[in-house]
């Protein structure tokens, strides 16, 4: 079992600093490696946990960003929806994205003219990113306050002078 966790990390790690490419018309998702469509190419849905999606070209689908940003140069369109969880979604002058935008522990920086045909959600806060950590957050508590009181009662406290103690 620990060698498939630290295989898992060492994928994950080797691919943090590069950068995928987007060929024409096809569904493209990724760990850990930047996507990018180039300008003049036409993609369908993107998908990127842990990266970030680079918009040179057109989207026909969608656009999903994980724990990344998305950034959508001046001009272009997505025709689906854009969703970005925990990074900033930023849109070129004029671009467009005909579906929803949703950004949730983010921001949204929009050029002029930029816009969004659906629904525009927008929850920026870093803070919302702990959220779903809240409940390990009060497990790990309780699991520290059981040891605790279990070691307090394990040791008696030493005697002072006079045989008084606390």
């Amino acid at each position: 079992m620990m060698g498939v966790s630290r295989f898992a990390l060492l994928l994950v790690l080797a691919g943090v600093a590069s950068t995928a490419p987007v060929y024409a018309e096809s569904d493209h998702v990724s760990v850990g490696h930047d996507l990018t469509v180039a300008d003049g190419e036409t993609a369908d849905d993107l998908v990127c946990v842990l990266c970030s999606v680079r918009v040179h070209g057109e989207v026909k689908g969608d656009v999903v960003a994980i724990l990344g940003s998305v950034s959508v140069d001046s001009g272009r369109s997505i025709a689906g929806d854009v969703v970005t969880v925990g990074g900033d979604t930023s849109l070129g002058r004029g671009s467009a994205v005909n579906g929803d935008l949703v950004v949730v522990a983010g921001d949204l920086n929009s050029g002029q003219g930029a816009s969004v045909g659906g629904d525009r959600s927008v929850v920026s806060g870093r803070g919302w990113l702990l959220l779903p950590l809240a409940p390990l957050l009060v497990l790990a508590g309780v699991i520290w306050l059981i040891v605790w009181m279990v070691r307090r009662g394990r040791y008696r406290f030493p005697m002072y002078p006079q045989g008084r103690g606390f």
